[in-house]
């Protein structure tokens, strides 16, 4: 298992912003009060366990955890959320899913379709570029506590696809029926995680080369990200590494 993807080139720049901490635990409490509309027992809910982990590996307070599945049990006010991806084109031609969880599909979809203009991209169709993407479980361990034969034995037992060097991050993929089997394998071996989610990977990349077009792109992307409704953006953009750096001085 080995090989090496930019498709969490702009994931893991939103990560290190620590000025977006409270998105982040807005974004994890509303994964939980969906999932926990299932049932809110995570022993019998896989996607509960699965958003308690992700919520618990950003630090999100016990409280908080406990509020969210009693909102989307219906034992407290504020579940009524609702699921929606919406679909369409940024900059450079890049092919954009945008996932929402939302108590008012009318003003997401106004919303996000202006943004989209705005920031030079357009809103498509369902299913416009959702068959060039893959749902797969994504995991990801700290370089500073792993090395590569220590989770490449654990991720080969567990059953996991694939184990690629991310830069500053060993990150494990995973078919989507798998993924809590292999997350929990892991738990089970005392392997701490940084992040554990199911996330949308594209099949094939869109290359963006050009400055101005990549400056164009992260301002997109970036844009749709701010809305309170967006949980997550996925993207098939290849941004070389080099014009990340230059971007971000």
């Amino acid at each position: 298992m080995s090989g090496h993807s930019k498709w969490a080139n702009i994931q893991h720049r939103k990560g290190r912003q620590d000025a977006k901490r409270g998105k982040e635990f807005t974004k994890a409490a509303k994964e939980i009060i969906i999932a926990a509309k299932n049932g809110g027992d995570p022993a019998g809910n896989a996607r509960l366990r699965s958003a308690i982990a992700a919520a618990k590996a950003i630090n999100l307070p016990k409280d908080k955890i406990d509020a969210a599945i009693r909102k989307g049990t219906g034992q407290d006010a504020g579940g009524d959320l609702i699921e929606i991806n919406y679909e369409g084109h940024a900059p450079g031609g890049v092919s954009v899913i945008v996932e929402c969880a939302t108590d008012n599909r009318n003003r997401t979809v106004a919303d996000i379709r202006h943004l989209m203009t705005k920031t030079g991209g357009s809103m498509g169709e369902a299913g416009c570029v959702a068959w060039m993407f893959d749902k797969k479980g994504v995991i990801t361990f700290s370089k500073e506590k792993y090395t590569e034969d220590q989770l490449m034995e654990a991720a080969m037992e567990a059953g996991a696809d694939d184990l690629r060097d991310e830069g500053d991050v060993w990150e494990v993929q995973t078919d989507m029926a798998d993924f809590n089997t292999v997350r929990e394998a892991f738990e089970a071996a005392g392997l701490e995680m940084v992040s554990a989610e199911l996330a949308m990977l594209p099949k094939t990349m869109q290359p963006v080369t050009d400055p101005e077009t990549a400056r164009k792109f992260l301002r997109f992307v970036e844009t749709i990200e701010d809305h309170d409704d967006v949980q997550n953006v996925y993207t098939n953009a290849d941004v070389p590494d080099e014009l990340m750096e230059q971007l971000e001085a």
